[in-house]
């Protein structure tokens, strides 16, 4: 049998379990561990129909058996990623952080994938950042000088657990830190809308720059090989509105549908960070960190 990155997720939310799904599919990947709160939540239970190892003593499992795993992915929350790396900086794991804690190197696999591989925890930022910022970077980086930077996320209100409710602050936050990191920009805003709508929309983010006079075939050109890029790990991105100039702003809209491996295709939001976060490990994997016979 080939080789596979032995990996643990902390947290059975939504995320955790649909990044789970995820890791059970990839060649390079195998869930040796999932650690929770509750044996009996319905991600536990769906874990443990996957065959998953499964423990509610959360970071302490893990710590009783530092042997079972080489990558770490943390899908609780931002404070609570504070605790666990403290805990698993010690350890020598690797680790990539679905919270939005700003403690690791941000990644953004169509932009750094080359420049994270020696770091020990990455942070993929948000959904919203992952939908958005490798689009800003690409305008960015046909229109140097831009100064200013806004971003409106809009998901299904039923596709937001409880971490991510927690975390709208840190979430607006790191947002808006990695947009300014990765396009130089001064200035950023960042809006996450969570509707309530039934049926439930689908993920749909708005890119907005604010520029003058900008050469729109060199900025499209940009964007459609960024998104080109993107769609190679997440199947269900699509720019709905190519770059347009209006108002003195270049305006991009995008459009995430899921897999519907946990949730339904409208939550793009748990595809959209979990896709990018799998590229990430299927790097470490493939660059030799470990594996199990």
């Amino acid at each position: 049998m080939s080789k596979k990155l032995a990996v643990a997720v902390i947290g059975s939310g939504n995320i955790g379990i649909d990044l789970l799904i995820k890791i059970q599919r990839s060649p390079l990947l195998e869930c040796a561990l999932m650690m929770g709160r509750n044996l009996n939540s319905h991600g536990m239970v769906r874990a443990r129909e996957l065959g998953v190892r499964c423990s509610d003593r959360g970071i302490h499992e893990l710590i009783d058996d530092p042997g079972c795993c080489e990558l770490v992915f943390d899908a609780t929350s931002a404070r609570a990623h504070l605790e666990h790396w403290d805990v698993l900086r010690v350890m020598e794991k690797k680790v990539i952080d679905m919270t939005p804690s700003q403690v690791g190197m941000m990644a953004m696999p169509a932009i750094n994938l080359e420049n994270i591989r020696d770091a020990q925890n990455v942070n993929m930022v948000s959904c919203g950042g992952q939908a958005s910022v490798p689009i800003a970077y690409a305008i960015a980086q046909s229109l140097p000088g831009i100064e200013y930077i806004e971003i409106v996320s809009s998901i299904a209100a039923k596709s937001a657990g409880a971490a991510t409710r927690a975390n709208l602050d840190e979430y607006v936050e790191t947002t808006e830190a990695a947009l300014c990191r990765f396009t130089g920009c001064r200035e950023s805003k960042t809006l996450l809308n969570l509707n309530p709508a039934e049926p439930p929309i689908f993920m749909q983010t708005t890119i907005s720059l604010e520029a003058e006079r900008p050469d729109l075939d060199k900025v499209r050109a940009a964007v459609d090989r960024i998104v080109d890029e993107i769609r190679d790990y997440v199947p269900g991105y699509e720019m709905i509105v190519p770059p347009v100039f209006e108002l003195n702003r270049i305006v991009v809209i995008v459009k995430v549908a899921g897999c519907a491996d946990y949730l339904p295709a409208y939550a793009g939001n748990l595809d959209i960070i979990n896709c990018a976060a799998i590229r990430v490990a299927n790097v470490y994997a493939q660059d030799g960190l470990g594996g199990h016979d």
